[in-house]
């Protein structure tokens, strides 16, 4: 078995509606007015957050807070490091420092 799938990543809630999509590698959190995006490239040991995308009528609602809280709780859960390549979540593991021992290289 690959280290990858060693990972347990079928399709599963991680947090407060925040789920993986495998198939798509990326976190999804599903609303009524649309679907917030996180996605990442994996490896066995890091995470990387490329991109972070809220439909516009969501945005400044926190939502794209609770899709990236969700993520790495579920990196953490994983043991995971997180590389935060999307300005957004570099931002948000900054605002939070319950985060900041997933990405040591801030």
């Amino acid at each position: 078995m690959s280290p990858i799938a060693q990972l347990d990543r079928p399709t599963h809630k991680a947090q407060g509606g925040v789920h993986d999509n495998v198939e798509f590698d990326r976190f999804e959190l599903d609303l009524e007015n649309g679907t917030a995006l996180a996605y990442y490239r994996l490896t066995p040991q890091v995470i990387t957050f490329v991109h972070t995308e809220v439909p516009p009528a969501l945005r400044n609602q926190g939502i794209g807070s609770e899709l990236i809280r969700g993520a790495l709780e579920w990196a953490r859960a994983r043991g995971l490091k997180v590389v935060a390549e999307c300005s957004f979540v570099s931002a948000f593991i900054g605002r939070h420092p319950e985060f900041a021992d997933l990405a040591p290289q801030r």
